[in-house]
């Protein structure tokens, strides 16, 4: 008898054991199951609000919305009209920087030199090598430039004025001085991204320093665009859309509704960009 109880003293350990053994496979050190619903982040994929790739680029996450994209100001940002961005995207902290055009292309273009000084004298042909060769570094197919329309929604950041920063005062501030480099503080040259106060969402600069070319063509008004934000496409050759002002522009081309068309085989030393990657 007392054999017997040993016996089954013996079994009922090693099916504990094995019990034990089968739980801890099933946890991944961290109390989290690893179920076939549960999922993890790649090395290459973006978590959280924010998101740094493999040549220092930083990222902002932007949830989808809806927001009324224009401005009675002038005809060619008309009708002001709703547009809904059903995804979310992840968009540039900052303009794209010498430092990142030179590791990715090789050389660097600008007429201002800096390695943290927005990249210049790209054209939108340019850019669209520039994110082939990107997406090919990182084996992925992520990044490209905005859309007008998601330039906008992320430039306004859930505001309705002229600038994301608010109205003007020149008493109490905001003043524009403080959020942007123009005609009246750049001494006619760019400077280091970041120096500035960002915007409502965390992104800097999309006032001045740089004009920032989008993915669109330009259409002289609103009358045809897009409800969900996509780019307006009207083929290879045709004329694009900057945005946001630069280091030479006055006060009013720095509004977050302002428009500029620009030819895709040009770039001059006003002319950089700001990447999006998809969420």
């Amino acid at each position: 008898m007392w054999i017997g109880t040993k016996k089954i003293i013996t079994i009922l350990a090693v099916l504990l054991l094995a019990i034990s053994v089968t739980g801890c496979a099933s946890d991944d050190g961290n109390g989290n199951s690893n179920d076939e619903g549960s999922s993890s982040a790649g090395g290459a994929s973006p978590t959280g609000d924010e998101y740094t790739n493999s040549i220092g680029m930083e990222f902002q996450r932007i949830d989808a919305g809806t927001f009324n994209m224009g401005t009675s100001k002038y005809a060619y940002s008309q009708p002001i009209h709703e547009v809904r961005i059903s995804d979310a995207f992840y968009i540039g902290t900052y303009e794209v920087t010498q430092a990142q055009w030179e590791e990715v292309m090789g050389s660097n273009p600008s007429e201002f030199s800096g390695d943290d000084g927005p990249v210049d004298s790209v054209s939108w042909n340019d850019i669209q090598e520039f994110i082939s060769k990107l997406n090919e570094m990182e084996d992925t197919t992520k990044y490209r430039l905005p859309t007008e329309a998601e330039w906008e929604y992320a430039a306004t950041a859930g505001t309705t004025t002229l600038y994301s920063f608010g109205e003007i005062n020149e008493d109490e501030g905001p003043v524009l001085k403080d959020y942007a480099w123009y005609q009246e503080n750049s001494y006619e040259k760019t400077h280091e991204v970041g120096q500035k106060l960002p915007n409502p969402w965390g992104l800097y600069d999309v006032h001045g320093n740089v004009w920032e070319l989008v993915q669109d063509s330009w259409v002289d008004n609103y009358g045809s665009a897009n409800e969900d934000g996509s780019a307006v496409d009207k083929g290879e050759g045709s004329l694009r859309v900057a945005r946001g002002g630069s280091y030479s522009s006055k006060e009013n081309a720095l509004y977050t509704a302002y428009r500029k068309k620009q030819d895709p085989r040009d770039g001059d030393s006003a002319i950089g960009f700001r990447l999006v990657m998809d969420a």
